[in-house]
């Protein structure tokens, strides 16, 4: 979705020189069809569910198996890595509270872990969502929170975020405007901030999340096909 662009991630491909092609598949574009006619597939956000029925899911769940089948690299952020999950014979459902805002997630103790983020322990991540994905078969918890179990797994090369680490002051500063209703409708959720609490310390927050940000990219960028 246009208002859930790619962020960060965007300034990290450029600092690398890796070039990019954007497909608006929410706008009506044609999901390819072939994974390796790319060297890595990003999915990002957006505010639907991964169990809607729209033209697009289908196609999208079935170049993410095309990627995996054909050791193209995949990430998934919040709806990407839904769409990764259920790709991959997981499940997405709602999850017990909607989290809006910051909140500290934990790096779980396993190898996979330390593979992605070293000796990090903890971080601030931004959290947008009301659902859930499960585990994949041959997939590895790797974040985790007190609020969604599952903030993020990898299988190999691939990897699916729950929350956001892609963040910049502009979009943040956007979804709050942008959803300022839902912010009201769910702030009985003990994982909703206000709108005042999202955007303190805005500048100090977003510059730490891209720390963290450019470990998980440069971890996958590795595996982009040389």
């Amino acid at each position: 979705m246009r208002s859930e662009g790619p962020g960060y991630f965007a300034t990290a491909l450029e600092a690398r020189g890796i070039p990019a092609t954007v497909v608006a598949i929410d706008e009506g574009a044609k999901v390819p069809k072939d994974a390796r006619a790319f060297s890595g597939l990003v999915f990002m956000g957006g505010p639907m569910s991964v169990n809607d029925d729209l033209p697009w899911i289908a196609p999208a769940l079935e170049l993410i198996r095309d990627a995996v089948r054909k050791d193209v690299p995949v990430l998934g952020h919040c709806l990407g890595g839904q769409l990764m999950a259920k790709a991959l014979g997981g499940e997405v459902s709602r999850n017990r509270v909607k989290e809006i805002g910051w909140g500290e997630v934990e790096v779980c103790d396993n190898a996979v872990a330390r593979e992605w983020f070293g000796e990090l322990q903890r971080f601030e991540a931004f959290h947008w969502h009301g659902e859930t994905f499960t585990i994949p078969f041959g997939g590895t918890r790797v974040l985790t929170n007190a609020h969604c179990a599952n903030q993020a797994f990898a299988l190999g090369k691939h990897f699916a975020l729950q929350c956001h680490v892609e963040m910049t002051e502009e979009l943040v500063r956007a979804w709050v405007r942008g959803g300022a209703a839902e912010i009201r409708r769910s702030a009985a959720s003990p994982a909703v901030q206000s709108p005042q609490e999202i955007e303190r310390r805005l500048a100090q927050r977003v510059e730490a999340l891209h720390k963290v940000a450019d470990r998980i990219y440069g971890r996958w960028f590795e595996g982009l096909a040389k």
